[in-house]
């Protein structure tokens, strides 16, 4: 006989809850702190955001065992206490069950091990199974009634979660997989590939979970579920039960504000979510990081209002006692134009190995200036484009899209410094490959969040020795939304102070008033969010005028999608003494639209933008061309230039704007 649960899970949607973490460190819990250990020190917190997503309307609340097996709890020195903090984790859920008295499935929440897995050998396995035995023991001693092993980017370590859940035996098995942008795990498999791997394995539910928001988590979806339509079918055809599917998404990308950090996405859009999610076939649905009770209670009612509360609603219970539960994403492909390209500099372009003259590398000739600071100084209006840096060995793919930008009349190319947190080739590296390959110019992207005072400064030599100039100084996307979350980030520094380094350095000194031996060269970029409410506007405002006191030389902004913002911020500062770099994110469809406003944070989309987006349909390409192109034509008089960030890696589409801008007359 089946499972209850998953005979609730084929009746209909079960609605799962949202983020313990993002609650914990919203109540003053600090991320250094073993978050795990409170089940048995701060029993009464745990139980309380346990109601509170009960409440909300969760028919499925997770333990708050995230981390706790012995390799991860070893680095607070507690791998003695795996029993007791996952026995009383589920004690705490339970608790929580029994005081709000509706009856929820309590699951086990089991994330990775914390260790590498690559290519382990058979003893390592071993010992990662081992751990996650003893894990799932003491869960299930405790009451677990499921297991979801969740957050994992390793199949190998998936596997070995999954093996030791089936050593123990009794529980079902929900097994979720984090997906990035790119739509593969951090070890590259697919999501059609990691399907496979999972049904073969047996389990009982997969998914995705965390990492990226709605959208892409229902994408990666989509991409299972189809993986999986032949033995969907078949099960069907032959009466057996067919895999059933699991999504748990981020609230989107999270932005940081001080030392905290805000998501995007609003319990509304989640609401709108929880129902495309069950239309494609997701039986198990709830939030991951930046989620809260308020999401949950808004897919709630969502789920209720498309469903109903009949046959299998929330309430109902089963002669057992059981409750019964019933409760696209963005477009995009790489352009044409990057799949082939000869990689120019092979041959007689490349340097010759020798000593290079003294003043054109370690001491610049005094006052001497960037082509894009010349530019700007001219009254230029200068277009750049960002590219990210590749994830692996190979930068061959973003050098031919840097030369076809190259060719549309693209200025300079802005270098991501490991965007969203996740590992990246060095910005530096690649950016000294452009200039050597193109002889094109390029802004380094340079953030403090990895890097101590120490390190900072030495990576600015090495640059400037490198002839990297062009500096645009950010204070680093938060740790947790990368490939290692559980990083320390340093921050020894914000963005300020980074640029006063900067410029101390082109005064000739170090951050501690030592000599540098020479006056540096560095064009100082600072960004400019202009997507703030009005609340916010004040400490926005404050900061640009901490950044130019600093010794900015130009400012980047977050992408607009109306001239409203602009004109407001600049009603308020009036005339920046500096040049301005409107950002731009050309559309591409009304979903892209809509993810960009939900889930990316800075960026603020209008509603009538969104909607002439909506009625361009499979057209959405050409109106989000001429949506940027307006929108930059009428801010010429108002900048000295664009900043674009191609989508999925369309250079073709930024390509095409940068020639339509360049052929416009300046006083259209």
């Amino acid at each position: 006989m089946e499972h209850v649960l998953l005979e609730r899970l084929r009746q209909g949607p079960l609605l799962c809850d949202g983020a313990m973490g993002t609650l914990l460190y919203a109540r003053g819990i600090p991320y250094e702190q073993c978050f795990d250990l409170l089940n048995v020190t701060r029993p009464e917190l745990i139980q309380g955001i346990h109601r509170e997503y009960i409440s909300a309307g969760a028919q499925i609340i997770e333990t708050n065992t995230f981390g706790a097996n012995r390799l991860r709890l070893a680095a607070y020195n507690l791998e003695d206490r795996v029993r007791e903090i996952n026995f009383q984790g589920v004690r705490r859920a339970i608790e929580a069950r029994e005081i709000v008295g509706l009856p929820v499935f309590i699951a086990g929440a089991v994330g990775p091990s914390g260790q590498p897995l690559q290519a382990p050998e058979s003893g390592r396995l071993s010992e990662v199974r081992a751990a996650f035995r003893e894990q799932i023991e003491a869960l299930q001693e405790g009451g677990a009634e499921l297991l979801i092993l969740e957050t994992f980017t390793s199949l190998a370590e998936l596997r070995q979660a999954i093996l030791a859940a089936q050593e123990v035996g009794g529980l079902p098995i929900v097994a979720q997989v984090s997906f990035y942008e790119d739509g593969r795990t951090l070890s590259g498999q697919s999501a059609a590939s990691v399907a496979r791997e999972l049904y073969e394995l047996g389990v009982d539910v997969m998914g995705a979970n965390c990492c990226v928001g709605p959208a892409m988590t229902l994408e990666a979806l989509q991409g299972m579920i189809g993986a999986l339509d032949e033995e969907i079918q078949a099960a069907a055809q032959q009466g057996k039960r067919p895999p059933l599917f699991s999504a748990q998404p981020n609230a989107g990308l999270p932005t940081r504000l001080g030392n905290r950090f805000f998501y995007v996405s609003t319990p509304d859009y989640f609401a709108d979510y929880a129902l495309r999610f069950a239309q494609a076939g997701v039986r198990l649905i709830g939030g991951c990081c930046g989620t809260t009770p308020r999401h949950i209670e808004a897919m709630r009612k969502a789920l209720d209002a498309h469903y109903g509360r009949g046959t299998g609603a929330v309430g109902q219970k089963d002669e057992a006692g059981q409750q019964n539960g019933l409760s696209a994403s963005a477009q995009g492909q790489e352009g044409s134009r990057t799949a082939s390209a000869v990689l120019p500099g092979r041959g007689g372009r490349r340097p010759a190995i020798g000593t290079l003259p003294e003043e054109e590398v370690i001491l610049p000739q005094e006052g001497s200036k960037t082509r894009l600071q010349q530019k700007l100084e001219a009254g230029e209006f200068v277009i750049s484009v960002e590219l990210d840096p590749p994830m692996g060995l190979n930068p061959s793919k973003i050098l031919a899209g840097a030369a076809q930008l190259q060719r549309d009349g693209v200025d300079c190319i802005n270098i991501a410094d490991s965007p969203l947190a996740r590992v990246r080739m060095s910005c530096i590296a690649l950016a000294r490959l452009i200039q050597d390959h193109l002889g094109m110019e390029t802004i380094i992207h340079f953030t403090t969040r990895d890097r101590n005072l120490m390190a900072l400064q030495a990576e600015l030599l090495g640059a400037h020795a490198l002839g990297l100039r062009n500096i645009l100084a950010l204070t680093g996307d938060p740790l947790r939304v990368g490939d290692y979350p559980n990083t320390t980030g340093v921050w020894d520094v914000d963005s300020v102070g980074l640029i006063r380094i900067l410029r101390g350095m082109n005064e000739g000194h170090d951050a501690a008033g030592g000599s540098i031996g020479a006056k540096a060269s560095f064009h100082i970029g600072a960004a400019l969010n202009l997507n703030v409410s009005e609340e916010e506007a004040e400490r926005e405002i404050e900061k640009y005028y901490r950044k130019l006191e600093a010794g900015a030389h130009f400012i980047m902004t977050q992408p607009i999608y109306e001239l409203a913002p602009l004109e407001r911020f600049l009603k308020r500062v009036g005339k920046p003494p500096v040049p301005v770099i409107l950002g731009c994110i050309p559309l591409h469809s009304w979903r892209h639209a809509e993810f960009l406003h939900n889930e990316v944070a800075g960026v603020t989309i209008p509603e009538r933008v969104r909607e002439r987006m909506r009625a361009a349909g499979d057209q959405g390409t050409e109106e989000g061309l001429r949506l940027a192109q307006e929108l930059l034509m009428e801010a010429r008089d108002l900048v000295q230039g664009v900043y674009l960030l191609p989508s999925y890696r369309r250079y073709d589409i930024v390509g095409r704007l940068t020639r339509l801008l360049r052929e416009a007359p300046a006083n259209a």
